[in-house]
């Protein structure tokens, strides 16, 4: 038996890295994964990894998937996301906000309608389909929200890190900074009524197709994260109960460190 058998789970963003990674691993691990992106198959000039790919993949673990193609901007776009994943599935168990549109560029550069973009997809939309998830949980008395963020929220240290060491990272650190904010308030209002939220960070640059696309890192990079310990480190947070783990902005070789999933019923 998975973890997660009879769970039912909507990942963003799952078309490449680590919405890919997670989806799959859920899959693995027994549930029910409906995934979505802005488009379902290769797109030239775009970044590798496809929905029918990650679907492919989920089926090869044995486990049923839903793909979306949706919008994340559009809020009839995400309010069809809903509606169609609890038509095929009855209900939405766990929710991750995953999905991300990224512009690095120092904070005088950022064209405002990039900005915008940024949190229309990194803030609002998770913010909304929170919102539409919450009621078929409470109803049910249990569910779990994890919102992806980095740890580019944070201020910068002297001398800066890695990846704000360009002066690149203020707008996406601004908006990951507003999720961190969403997931504590969201794990504070929903305690009461069983449900997870947390958010959970990379402890190192991913080996993703956005990084080394941008340049942050190369795709052989030793000191890089593999998207597998951010998918395992989501199981265990998408299986704990409230009254264990929630409000929790944590990296990803933390949670598997310090928890272990059959040991948080």
């Amino acid at each position: 038996m998975g973890i997660l058998d009879g769970k039912v789970a909507l990942v963003t963003g799952a078309s490449r890295g680590i919405g890919a990674a997670i989806a799959e691993e859920f899959a693995r691990e027994g549930a029910s994964v409906i995934v979505t992106a802005r488009s379902s198959s290769e797109q030239p000039g775009k970044l590798p990894g496809t929905l029918e790919e990650t679907a492919d993949a989920i089926h090869a673990a044995g486990g049923d998937s839903l793909s979306i193609v949706a919008d994340l901007t559009n809020p009839e776009d995400r309010e069809r996301i809903m509606r169609d994943s609890v038509r095929r599935f009855g209900k939405v168990d766990i929710l991750v906000n995953n999905a991300a549109v990224t512009f690095f560029q120092p904070g005088a550069d950022l064209a405002l309608r990039r900005l915008q973009l940024m949190f229309d997809i990194q803030v609002q939309a998770p913010m909304h389909l929170s919102q539409l998830a919450l009621p078929g949980m409470r109803e049910r008395g249990e569910g779990w929200m994890l919102n992806i963020t980095s740890s580019e929220s944070r201020h910068p240290e002297v001398p800066p890190s890695r990846f704000n060491a360009k002066g690149t990272t203020t707008g996406y650190g601004m908006v990951k900074a507003a999720l961190e904010r969403m997931t504590t308030g969201f794990a504070a209002e929903n305690l009461q009524h069983g449900i997870t939220v947390n958010a959970l960070r990379p402890s190192r640059l991913v080996a993703t197709p956005g990084p080394v696309f941008h340049g942050v890192l190369q795709a052989d990079d030793p000191e890089a994260e593999s998207p597998d310990v951010m998918a395992r480190a989501a199981v265990i947070l998408c299986s704990a109960s409230p009254h264990r783990i929630t409000g929790e902005i944590v990296e990803s070789e933390h949670v598997l460190e310090q928890w272990q999933p059959e040991s948080l019923d």
